[in-house]
């Protein structure tokens, strides 16, 4: 980077103490981050033929004020001020928000030009932008920049009209020519001016083309980097596991696999044959059959003569993986222990005694499994179950036990591909985007409110038949600040109306976790008949009897969690029903209620989540490695993702790459980011 690049903003002229401070607030301290900070949007300042104008879009018109100003006050510094506009032949509403003193500043036969809002069904546009007379300037395409402080959009265009002038032609090209040529992106230089100050609608769409396609490939080399130098520098195990007796497990399972189950199989029996340690992550949606492709890794390392663990985030869901696995695995001689907090101190010391001596081969269990005085004798696979619900520490901890054993991380949280290959960009990511034959779909049906009581008589007919239901709540207790069903109001609703007839249990987040354990285990074993919930239930658990979910305010959860409290019911043999008891008042929550009723495919939903709800908020808070780009939107630019991430992975396994003049700055790049260390930096 140039020596002018690196000044201080406080080189540029008008940019005192106070203003510096304000742009160090933003992260701008250098003319370089100043001229890298991207426009969040451009208004569009080119007059559009009102008549083409959909309706809710931004629009420019020119006319003629054809009213006096009218105001009406609506409060404290609140003022709603009207004129009538004649743009072309149509006569509109033109309204201005708190801004009453135009009212001496607009007559009647002036034209004016106003930007903002188009109501098609009012006729009217709301303003954001003013100006007297007709449009005279040459300004289309102005950017919106996300500021701080006291600082207004037309003094920092200025500020950034000076620094590009200081430092565009020292700017540093990263991307090599025969990328840019290739795909026709603009110079650096040329997509700086089309960010900033455009010429056309063209110009900046080519500009945003060429910062999308640099963030996202830089990102995907630090990813493919992090992933090939831990690769290199984890030797792992190479486990020479016995093909027939797979074979053999695989000829006891009472079902054939899945095409999709065959191909997840064989992707991470290739892993565990090589050298390095694997860290693959499997994704399946709900009753895709995750639990016994874990199995047969599990048991694939076992026939080499290593040990395995499953770590699970509850007490019930490790009870009933050992079940599951118990009933596939025992057969083959393979013995299996429980290890969780519930386990009594003579049992748990026996067992560590077995576990080091190698009499136990698989251990499965939640995070007790991570406890110092856990050792095992000679560990070859770690699996973690839903490995969002554990902490990086926790996970790595019992990564770290054992020689570099091999690590498989599940989840039954679809996850769309473009967020796959960017929150988990340094793991190998395996899909199980199918599902067992024979098994029926969930009825989703979408109803409201006023209809409870039929809701009601659907259940009860459900319950009589011997089967289970869940009822899910948003809220525990009841708020002043939302009108939402809360889990306690509506658990003494349903004893009151159920009596003793069925039992109707309660859950939520503020039980301790042997209490709900307690209250889960009874309603598994059937001594429950009705469970009122909030989203604790989401994940886990296995009821096969449980036939009918009714979700309350259902319009307030994401798609993804929508389908994930779905898949709690329909995993026995009778037909399953998920009730979504809702009254969205917008179109998103419109939309989601008939995406859940249209489709039973999670990661079908889980892109339309996306969609929706975009890349940040689709794991409910910002975490999971999801980065911030400044340009780049994961939902519109996935097939740029996807180049970006070939490219990278060619860059990277070339000579060219790491020896090339034009490649330097690259190489500079992934040396600063810690990616050449295996360190993921975000």
């Amino acid at each position: 980077m140039s020596n002018k690049a690196l000044q201080s903003v406080s080189s540029l002229k008008g940019i005192g103490g106070e203003t510096e401070k304000t742009l160090a607030d933003m992260g701008i301290l250098t003319l370089h981050d100043l001229v890298m900070t991207f426009p969040y949007r451009h208004e569009d300042f080119r007059l559009k033929n009102i008549a083409e104008t959909p309706h809710n879009e931004r629009v420019t018109v020119e006319g003629r004020v054809e009213s006096e100003p009218s105001v009406l006050f609506l409060g404290k510094n609140k003022s709603r001020l009207q004129i009538r506009l004649l743009v072309g032949p149509h006569l509109i509403k033109v309204v201005f928000f708190n801004q009453a003193y135009l009212k001496n500043k607009i007559v009647s036969g002036q034209t004016i030009t106003v930007t903002g809002k188009w109501d098609r069904g009012r006729q009217a546009i709301s303003v954001s932008h003013y100006s007297a007379g007709p449009k005279t300037d040459n300004v289309d395409f102005e950017p919106m920049y996300s500021l701080k402080g006291s600082l207004h959009q037309k003094t920092f265009r200025k500020f950034m009209h000076q620094a590009l002038q200081e430092v565009e032609s020292d700017l540093q090209e990263l991307l090599p020519y025969n990328i840019r040529h290739s795909y026709k992106l603009l110079p650096v230089q040329e997509a700086l001016q089309g960010v900033h100050f455009p010429k056309d609608a063209d110009h900046v769409k080519q500009a945003r083309r060429r910062f999308v396609y640099e963030e996202l490939l830089l990102f995907q080399l630090k990813m493919q980097a992090i992933k090939k130098v831990r690769k290199e520098q984890n030797k792992g195990i190479a486990i020479a596991y016995d093909i027939h007796k797979i074979k053999d497990l695989i000829a006891t399972l009472p079902y054939e696999l899945t095409a999709a189950q065959k191909r997840v199989v064989n992707e991470i029996c290739k892993d565990l044959k090589e050298p390095h340690r694997m860290n693959r992550l499997l994704q399946g949606d709900v009753g895709s059959g995750k639990t016994v492709v874990a199995a047969i890794a599990l048991y694939a390392v076992i026939t080499a003569g290593f040990q395995g663990a499953l770590m699970a985030p509850t007490e019930i869901l490790a009870e009933q993986h050992a079940e599951s696995l118990h009933d596939w695995l025992s057969p083959m001689g393979i013995r299996i222990a429980v290890l969780t907090g519930s386990t009594k101190t003579k049992a748990r010391r026996t067992l560590h005694e077995q576990l080091q001596n190698g009499e136990i081969d698989l251990l499965i269990g939640t995070h007790a499994l991570i406890q110092p005085d856990v050792e095992f004798r000679k560990l070859g696979l770690v699996i973690t179950d839903e490995q969002h619900r554990f902490g990086v520490e926790q996970r790595r901890v019992l990564r770290d036990k054992g020689m570099s054993p091999d690590v498989l991380f599940m989840t039954a949280t679809p996850i769309p591909r473009t967020l796959a290959i960017t929150a988990f960009g340094e793991m190998d990511v395996s899909i199980i985007d199918e599902m067992p034959a024979g098994r029926k779909e969930i009825e989703t049906h979408w109803v409201k409110k006023e209809l409870f009581d039929q809701i009601i008589k659907r259940m009860v007919v459900e319950l009589k038949a011997g089967n289970q239901a869940y009822v899910i709540c948003p809220l525990i207790e009841e708020s002043e600040k939302l009108d939402v069903q809360n889990a306690v109001d509506v658990y003494e609703q349903l004893s009151s109306i159920f009596h003793q007839q069925f039992n109707v249990g309660l859950m939520h987040g503020r039980l301790h976790s042997t209490e709900k354990d307690e209250v889960m285990r009874a309603f598994s074993e059937g001594q429950i008949q009705v469970l009122v919930s909030t989203t604790v239930v989401e994940v886990g658990v296995n009821v096969p009897n449980a036939t009918f979910i009714v979700i309350y305010d259902a319009e307030r959860f994401g798609l993804a969690q929508l389908h994930q409290l779905r898949g709690r019911v329909g995993r026995g043999s009778e037909q399953s029903y998920c009730i979504l008891l809702a009254d969205p008042k917008s179109e998103d929550g419109k939309e989601r209620m008939l995406s859940m009723t249209e489709t039973n495919d999670g990661f079908k939903l889980a892109e339309k989540d996306l969609e929706l709800r975009g890349a940040g908020d689709f794991f409910g808070r910002k975490q999971s490695g999801v980065p911030e780009f400044k340009m780049a939107d994961l939902v519109h630019d996935y097939r740029a993702l996807e180049t970006a991430r070939q490219d990278a992975e060619k860059f990277l396994a070339s000579d060219e790459f790491w020896t090339s003049e034009e490649t330097k700055y690259l190489r500079t790049y992934l040396e600063q980011s810690g990616a050449l260390n295996g360190e993921r930096i975000d």
